[in-house]
């Protein structure tokens, strides 16, 4: 602790306390009794603020004191989720919530959304209690996620898909997305970005909570930042282009639904020309490690979503697969 004396002849007393600091300004030099008196005052009047704190307000402020270190989109996300409070949950005090409020709010949440916006849902909830009420030991029973099936374009989807925006200034960043750049990549990247073998990818164009296109100097993960080899091709399409894409990145969604109805193909969004990088890394027999580097996946455990069975693939496999079982067991 200790006493400072201000130029304007006040004086102020810092204290750390629980891992905050506590500051008083005194009109006189304050004796030992007369901060330890004011520091008791500052510090149960900030407990008593907590107490009477709701859940909008915690909600408010955690979003508030995490700018600097949560990204825009994430920023974003909660801004909208912080909507889907209600009015109920948002004005129990902090203090007074308990597992049973959680478990009903998430329940009454579930009924009208899918079972992956109502764990988002409860991540919220869950990071705001984290912060203002930590001890508090949270058992939510969340809704088991529906497997659904996944369409990854064939290789003649893909074939007529880059045929039909040949020459546009979409062909660049589909082209980029086969390789396992996501939109948000793709749309931070210049031609500095490129060498004569790869591409550095070290930003990203996300949204932030007021819906404006925002340059982050990072990827949306720490893994996500890597080089990722090109074909000689792609490059080149790149720089006699002079560009990699201009425009809104809602229009590559836009655009390639667009292509999807004309050519007659099932739909898919652009994020699954990811996913079809990945499939055919996968079936091709690359190592994990590899493919990881590659896509900017953190985990296996994340990767595995994306590695499935190309549909144009599996028979061949299966077959190829059938002929070796007969074959050991002589049957050929």
């Amino acid at each position: 602790m200790k006493i400072e004396k201000l130029p304007s002849g006040s004086y102020r007393v810092r204290k750390m306390y629980k891992g905050k600091t506590y500051s008083v300004i005194f009109n006189h030099k304050p004796s030992q009794k007369d901060v330890t008196l004011a520091l008791a005052d500052e510090i149960n009047t900030e407990s008593e603020n907590r107490q009477r704190m709701t859940f909008k307000t915690a909600a408010e402020r955690y979003c508030e004191v995490k700018k600097g270190v949560l990204s825009p989109s994430t920023l974003r996300g909660y801004k909208s989720l912080r909507k889907g409070v209600s009015e109920r949950f948002s004005g129990l005090l902090i203090n007074d919530i308990t597992c049973e409020d959680i478990q009903r709010e998430i329940s009454k949440y579930s009924k009208t959304h899918s079972p992956k916006s109502t764990r988002n849902f409860h991540g919220f909830i869950y990071s705001v209690m984290g912060m203002y009420r930590p001890k508090l030991i949270i058992t939510t029973t969340l809704p088991k996620s529906k497997k659904k099936e996944t369409y990854i374009p064939t290789d003649d989807d893909i074939q007529r898909l880059i045929s039909k925006v040949s020459g546009t200034r979409y062909e660049v960043p589909y082209l980029l997305a086969l390789f396992g750049l996501r939109r948000s990549e793709i749309c931070a990247l210049t031609l500095d970005d490129f060498s004569d073998h790869d591409v550095s990818i070290s930003k990203a164009l996300v949204q932030n909570e007021d819906q404006e296109w925002v340059l982050k100097d990072m990827t949306k993960t720490e893994d996500g930042t890597r080089r990722v080899r090109l074909p000689e091709y792609v490059i080149q399409k790149v720089r006699d282009q002079g560009y990699v894409y201009k425009g809104s990145p809602g229009r590559l969604h836009a655009y390639l639904s667009e292509c999807e109805k004309a050519l007659g193909i099932p739909h898919f969004p652009l994020h699954y020309l990811r996913h079809y990088f990945a499939s055919v890394y996968h079936s091709l027999g690359a190592p994990d490690e590899y493919l990881m580097a590659a896509g900017g996946w953190k985990s296996s455990a994340t990767l595995k979503r994306y590695r499935h069975a190309m549909t144009d693939k599996r028979d061949d496999m299966e077959d190829m697969v059938g002929e070796y079982l007969l074959e050991v067991v002589g049957k050929s």
